[in-house]
């Protein structure tokens, strides 16, 4: 084998183990500056059908991140059941999940899925992930190497 051939296969090779090691590397839960999800309200997305800027006078710590809810109620409904309202894969990108990797989301690409939360990179890659639905969840939760019990 020559050697432009032996290095294009060392690098596709490489190029296939970077989702591994993102995830490896990835925190449980996505933050920016340790506020958790863009200190958007994960509740609201429930309550409310939309994102809502949470307010750091209603805070908490779960996951080792800080969540920020826009009410007294909403914290309180999240801190006695964080499972029920935090967003799937510690609020990645549920696409990049699907593929074996991780990314950042934006509050405005949601979707509620049978009672569970998912959050896109984008407008655009929501609707990527659109198409196939329960493919993409199924791919998602087999990469996703958290789990709520593990933290």
């Amino acid at each position: 084998m020559n050697l432009t051939r032996r290095t294009a296969l060392l690098a596709g090779a490489a190029a296939l183990m970077v989702p591994a090691v993102a995830n490896a590397r990835a925190k449980p839960v996505y933050t920016e500056g340790k506020i958790a999800i863009d200190g958007t309200d994960a509740v609201a997305y429930f309550t409310e059908s939309k994102p809502v800027a949470g307010s750091k006078s209603h805070s908490l710590k779960y996951k080792g991140s800080t969540w920020l809810f826009s009410s007294a109620e909403n914290k309180a409904k999240f801190e006695a059941d964080p499972e029920a309202y935090a967003p799937q894969y510690g609020g990645y990108c549920a696409y990049a999940m699907a593929r074996g990797a991780v990314a950042p989301t934006v509050p405005e690409a949601w979707r509620i899925v049978d009672g569970k939360l998912y959050l896109n990179f984008s407008k655009a890659i929501q609707k990527k992930w659109q198409k196939d639905i329960p493919g993409e969840i199924s791919k998602a939760d087999a990469n996703w190497p958290y789990t709520l019990d593990d933290f």
